[in-house]
């Protein structure tokens, strides 16, 4: 067994309680969006062209893209909350071009057809930046790099198996970010960007309402019933219904409105912390002016990044199984001290820092850890799911797979392996809560001996449900 770097070097418990000491549990994008949209309440009848449900970034992409592919469409979008209220609004902001959570998971899962997901993938990128720039969307994108860190010996020979990428030795990306942590990186350019999640799901949400998308907060559906006598489906809340020919579901980790689809997606929590603004004297002590995003190469990764005001927002490591999504998860106090004791020691010249916020939000992952789609009540109902913590640029892609698929249409997306095959399902509980439960520890166990996996990991990678982060 070896002992990872973050338990080597863990800093005095009474510096992380210091450093939590002022923190309030709440969510530092939506804390800071002043100009905050609001839309009214569903009630009555109405008739439309495309009902969505879900006002997240698949909805809102998906209800966005609809009315610019067809100026005049009338687009109908419920929301069972407020816009972005969930993980669009609390995720890392890291915007990725990978369309199937990372190149090693895409070429064992599709190799013939990774090279076009790549390209795909990118030009989604690129046209998810074009819009945010066309509609006037402030969502603080920074075209930045991406720093993939070795913080352990073993983890070096996985940095030299990443083509395509900068491989810089200690030395060279100390002299990037200083951190006695890393002992070697790649650098990835233009395949990804960071933005505001907060801002940008604002920012689509007015977008879309301006383009005459007629959006509703605090709506949820209740159920989604196609018609035998029509083309129709009726789309109900508890004050009234819509009426369309084709409906968009986005509901992403929550409960889905398909029985056929309830065992594909399981929630898991993530969890972040946010620092007070660094002062200059700090910001000079640990580098950074590249302003990269960050992620570690371990199984329970961190990632995190600087924020407009020279924050720094540092999640992840601590992926934890829920059957169900409730606020009550999202108070987790020993995570929230495992991630601030992960902080000082990846910086431990910020000695002092002020810990400001925490929370967390519930990802939907599936089987093969990327986004599934599929269509019922005979191609009037279209779905997508399951995007594992990487939805941020990757719902934008989904959302013209459904209205693709909506209109009947044959196309590159629609032709993809990946978009017409689905995921195994979970098992039913108890069997899903043990199965999680004992993959995550032996993914622990797989950090504390130097990236061999056990008996159960090998199994599951070779049954295709094997996933290395």
């Amino acid at each position: 067994m070896s002992t990872p770097v973050f338990e080597r070097q863990a800093p005095d418990p009474r510096l992380v309680d210091a450093a939590l000491a002022g923190s309030r549990q709440r969510v530092l994008w939506r804390d800071e969006l002043a100009d905050v949209p609001r839309f009214d309440t569903f009630e009555g009848r109405l008739e439309a062209d495309l009902v969505v449900v879900g006002g997240g970034y698949l909805g809102l992409w998906t209800a966005l893209l609809a009315v610019r592919r067809n100026p005049g469409t009338r687009v109908v979008l419920l929301e069972a909350q407020q816009i972005g209220w969930a993980a669009s609004g609390r995720n890392g902001g890291f915007c990725d071009a990978s369309l199937t959570h990372g190149a090693d998971n895409g070429r064992r899962r599709w190799p013939h057809e990774y090279d076009l997901l790549e390209r795909l993938g990118q030009e989604n990128l690129d046209a998810l930046v074009q819009d945010v720039a066309e509609l006037g969307i402030d969502a603080e994108l920074e075209k930045v790099g991406f720093l993939d860190v070795a913080t352990e010996p073993h983890q070096l020979a996985w940095l030299e198996a990443d083509g395509g990428a900068q491989l810089l030795d200690e030395a060279g990306v100390q002299a990037l970010v200083h951190s006695p942590t890393y002992l070697g990186a790649v650098r990835h350019e233009g395949d990804g960007v960071l933005v505001n999640p907060a801002k940008l799901a604002a920012g689509l949400a007015r977008a879309a309402a301006g383009l005459g998308v007629q959006v509703f907060e605090h709506s949820p559906v209740t159920a989604v019933r196609p018609l035998r006598d029509s083309a129709a489906v009726v789309v109900e809340t508890a004050a009234g219904l819509v009426r369309a020919p084709r409906v968009a579901l986005a509901t992403n980790v929550f409960p889905s409105l398909l029985a056929r689809t309830r065992l594909m997606t399981v929630p898991v929590y993530d969890y972040v912390i946010a620092t007070a603004p660094l002062t200059s004297d700090q910001l000079s002590s640990i580098g950074w002016a590249g302003r990269e995003g960050i992620a570690d190469l371990a199984n329970h990764f961190h990632y995190y990044r600087r924020t407009q005001d020279d924050r720094i927002v540092f999640g992840g490591y601590d992926a934890i199984f829920r059957r169900q999504v409730r606020v009550a998860h999202e108070d987790r106090p020993a995570t929230f001290r495992t991630l601030a004791s992960h902080l000082l020691t990846t910086f431990p010249q910020l000695e002092g820092i002020e810990i400001t916020h925490r929370w967390a939000g519930a990802i939907d992952t599936c089987t093969q850890f990327c986004a599934f789609h599929g269509l019922a009540a005979g191609g009037r109902v279209a779905y997508s799911a399951g995007f594992t913590g990487l939805g941020v640029g990757a719902t934008r892609f989904a959302a013209q797979v459904m209205l693709d698929r909506l209109a009947g249409e044959v196309t590159e997306r629609t032709e993809l392996e990946m978009v017409r095959r689905k995921p195994l399902p979970f098992p039913p509980e108890p069997f899903a809560t043990i199965g999680v439960e004992a993959t995550r520890w032996s993914l622990d166990q797989a950090d504390h001996r130097e990236g061999q996996r056990n008996l159960l990991l090998r199994a599951l990678d070779a049954v295709g449900l094997g996933f290395d982060s």
